[in-house]
């Protein structure tokens, strides 16, 4: 087996770039590769995973406990050829003095060498000692190697090379001349997701030539085998009773769900329905309904001449279907989106309107605490009224909207004990069986959020609510 840590001494050095390449170009030879991103983050693994024809993981300190993160790993990695799991920002950058959520931390967590991506753009003599640095900061870590990007030439090349066999012990494992070609589309979040982009395969196979051209990859799979296998996971154990069917928007506009979310949602007993906002007129036959994150204010005119399904969605929940909106789906599900000076009518099933801006309004990790009435834990609650209050949620929040024009009367699920949330207090706006918030869940053992999902799904679809009517929705 072969597993490394692709990182960097900052962020957009280019290590998404390479890591999609690296990806493609292993798995062009043949290779099983596992890819895995460090940290919250939908857009770099739905690129990752369609390099390696495998869906990407996320590692998260800050979401799982240490003992949880290396069998997450351990789950996903084994039988994979290659485990290639990408950082976040730079090598040693973290949230605290400590860096205990830094990169270095997760390869120490993981025992996995670091491959160190260098922008070298105006660099020349003075790479040495800013390699020099990054290993002595942390004897304990191993840089097996680094990959020098965005060169100026082949006498740029050769004078970086010349300095680092000089001056270190690091071996040169490639060196990527500057390519605009190369480059991936960013947004006001980051990349354009891989779900929106039609070219995304060509581009993707055109990085991995030119990343295979320039690095060398007997030597990097060299310096990173090892014996040591990853445990063999327990097998998946998936409900077969009771299942439900929950419609899923994946299109162009909502893409942001993690693959583990997904598995986790099947093995509590969803089969998951996909529809498309931008071209299915109505909504299938379901039990319940779920709408992830994404970027709708790009898509505000397909999105509001769809009359047809914004319709059948507004009736189903106000019939009571259940339903579970993220950020870009709490967005579509309001009266109305504004952006750069247009306006669109959206579903209408909250009371509110969004407007975007130029700079985030809320980012970063966050902290929910539930309160009543929250849908999903009210049985909990009913069944034990003298159980232990609900443990604050770790999630995480990225978005440049906020709401306004509130109804006054909207009620709110949690209280923000870090983060901004809908109001700067509060977040996920509940309405007859909807629950959307801007905050991103993440399944896990401490807020197994699919599982309690699934489970009010059915619980709604025994009571027999009005959308059951005739076998259908209602």
């Amino acid at each position: 087996m072969h597993r490394f840590l692709i990182s960097a001494a900052h962020k957009s050095s280019g290590k998404t770039t390479l890591s999609i390449g690296l990806g493609a170009a292993l798995k062009a030879r043949g290779l099983r590769v596992q890819p895995f991103k460090k940290g919250p983050d939908y857009i770099d693994p739905l690129w990752l995973g369609l390099a390696a024809g495998r869906p990407c993981r996320n590692l998260d300190f800050y979401l799982s406990p240490h003992e949880e993160l290396k069998a997450h790993y351990a789950r996903h990695g084994h039988g994979a050829d290659v485990c290639l799991v990408e950082g976040n920002k730079g090598l040693y950058d973290g949230v605290d003095l400590a860096g205990s959520n830094s990169n270095a931390a997760l390869a120490r967590l993981l025992d996995l060498p670091v491959v160190l991506v260098l922008d070298a753009c105006g660099m020349t003599r003075g790479v040495a000692p800013l390699i020099l640095g990054y290993q002595a900061f942390d004897r304990e870590l191993n840089i097996a190697g680094v990959i020098l990007n965005r060169l100026g030439g082949a006498r740029h090349e050769a004078k970086l090379r010349a300095v680092i066999e000089h001056y270190t012990d690091v071996p040169v494992l490639g060196a990527v001349q500057a390519d605009p070609r190369l480059q991936l589309v960013e947004r006001h979040l980051g990349l354009m997701p891989a779900n929106e982009s039609a070219a995304a395969e060509r581009q993707v196979g055109e990085i991995a030539q030119s990343i295979a051209a320039q690095v060398d990859l007997d030597r990097l799979l060299e310096l990173t085998a090892t014996q040591t296998q990853l445990p063999q996971p327990l097998p998946a154990r998936a409900s077969r009773k009771n299942r439900v069917r929950i419609a899923i928007a994946r299109d162009a506009a909502f893409g942001f769900y993690y693959a583990d979310d997904l598995d986790a949602l099947s093995a509590a007993g969803a089969d998951l329905v996909p529809f498309d906002t931008l071209r299915d007129t109505r909504l299938p036959a379901v039990d319940g309904l779920l709408i992830g994150g994404g970027f709708p204010e790009c898509f505000l005119a397909e999105l509001e001449a769809n009359a047809s399904l914004r319709g059948d969605i507004r009736a189903a929940i106000e019939a009571g279907l259940p339903a579970y909106a993220e950020c870009g789906g709490l967005m579509y599900l309001a009266r109305s989106i504004s952006w750069q000076g247009r306006t669109r009518q959206m579903v209408g099933a909250i009371e509110a309107d969004v407007a975007m801006h130029d700079k985030p309004v809320g980012r970063g990790y966050v902290k929910l605490l539930p309160n009543a009435p929250h849908p999903w834990l009210r049985q909990f609650a009913e069944a034990r009224p003298d159980a232990a209050p609900v443990a604050p949620i770790a999630a995480h929040e990225f978005h440049y909207s906020s709401l306004e024009n509130i109804h006054p009367q909207t009620r709110f699920v949690y209280r923000m004990q870090r983060g901004h949330g809908s109001d700067g207090r509060h977040d996920g706006i509940i309405h007859k069986n909807l629950l959307a918030s801007y905050a991103h869940l993440r399944s896990t053992p401490a807020c197994d959020w699919a599982a309690q999902f699934v489970q009010f799904v059915n619980s709604v679809r025994n009571s027999a609510m009005p959308y059951r009517q005739n076998g259908g929705r209602r």
